[in-house]
């Protein structure tokens, strides 16, 4: 079933924008787990702000801020999605199962880096403050 170009045209950006919204949202706990402890995730007691975790969390708290106000969305989607990258490299792959996240427990993160890496060529969509500067 093909749709109606019309529906397809006016649907996609705003697609677009709804993708950004909920993945900052979801991307946004990851940091204020890691920060803030909200919501709480007992891997993350005793956490040092200025450790690699703690500076990891740093970039999600902002850069989901700024993914959810579409604001600098595709630089901004760029430097999370190779954040995700190093992720996965340093902590599943070395899990074993190198390319089976399913069992190395990276799928999470394998997800959010191509979702950004999309963000970073595709924009921020409709409702954002990257659409607001381009008028």
């Amino acid at each position: 079933m093909r749709l109606p170009q019309p529906f397809v045209d006016v649907w996609t950006p705003r697609a677009l924008g709804l993708l950004r919204l909920v993945v900052g949202f979801l991307y946004l706990q990851h940091g204020t787990a890691k920060l803030l402890h909200v919501p709480h995730v007992t891997l993350f007691d005793g956490l040092r702000p200025w450790s690699l975790d703690g500076f990891a969390g740093m970039l999600e708290i902002a850069g989901s801020v700024l993914i959810l106000l579409g604001l600098f969305t595709r630089p901004v989607a760029f430097l999370l999605s190779g954040e995700m990258a190093v992720a996965y490299f340093m902590a599943h792959a070395p899990q074993g199962h190198f390319f089976v996240p399913a069992l190395n427990q990276g799928e999470l993160a394998v997800l959010y880096c191509f979702i950004f890496l999309f963000l970073s060529v595709a924009g921020a969509g409709t409702w954002s403050l990257d659409a607001r500067r381009a008028e």
